[in-house]
């Protein structure tokens, strides 16, 4: 892990890889925004924000994958989210109890901005446009923890694992082919099943023809097909 602030991210007002939220300040909440602000590489694999710590920072990505997830009993995770450059994270502690309620860890090497809370809440003060951004960003992700919190509670376990993989499709890859950048194991904390029920379940996909296994390369062969072991779970 290394703290740095690069060439090519000198400055909120400059920096290309913000969050577009950002594109709502002015030139002086930028400059709010950038007071004391760091960035930070890391490695893959390494913790980027820890469950229970002190929350101290809105984050945003600038580069590579993480993983978002909750620590659970025995070590048993639940990934909540995977992600990408220019979403924002560290809520709902910046504005309730001051602690992280979840742990992200980087699925790939790297680099993410921090920005200190007390900065980003003046700026929310000031400016009503960015707060209702900033709203409609959280209650977004919201939703969508509700539509998983549907779907890991009321559906077998094909129907879970096919909404990963059309989520990871649809959301993440944005193509019917990718490679994964998540293991089997972690592939079953987004689905809330063990390493091995995920690994048969894909099996069974692939010998079904509804998708294609090449190591950690995956194709949707019959995205009708898991759109319907989705709905029907």
């Amino acid at each position: 892990m290394l703290n740095r602030k690069s060439d090519l991210c000198i400055s909120c007002e400059m920096c290309n890889d913000r969050s577009p939220l950002f594109n709502l300040l002015s030139q002086e909440e930028l400059k709010v925004m950038n007071a004391g602000r760091f960035e930070v590489s890391f490695n893959n694999g390494e913790t980027i924000v820890k469950q229970g710590t002190s929350a101290t920072h809105m984050i945003t990505l600038t580069h590579g994958m993480a993983k978002l997830f909750l620590e659970g009993i025995d070590k048993r995770n639940l990934i909540l989210d995977i992600i990408l450059p220019w979403t924002l994270f560290g809520g709902p502690g910046l504005f309730t109890d001051m602690r992280y309620h979840y742990s992200v860890s980087a699925l790939t090497d790297a680099s993410a901005c921090f920005i200190a809370a007390e900065n980003v809440r003046q700026v929310l003060r000031s400016n009503p446009d960015f707060a209702e951004a900033m709203l409609k960003h959280c209650n977004k992700n919201s939703s969508a923890n509700f539509d998983r919190l549907i779907s890991l509670t009321q559906k077998q376990m094909p129907g879970r694992l096919a909404d990963t993989l059309l989520y990871l499709s649809n959301k993440v890859f944005h193509s019917k082919s990718f490679t994964l950048t998540i293991t089997r194991l972690e592939m079953g904390e987004m689905s809330n099943m063990t390493k091995e029920s995920t690994t048969r379940i894909l099996k069974d996909f692939e010998s079904e023809g509804i998708i294609r296994l090449e190591g950690k390369s995956i194709e949707i062969l019959k995205m009708d097909v898991l759109k319907d072991i989705s709905v029907r779970g």
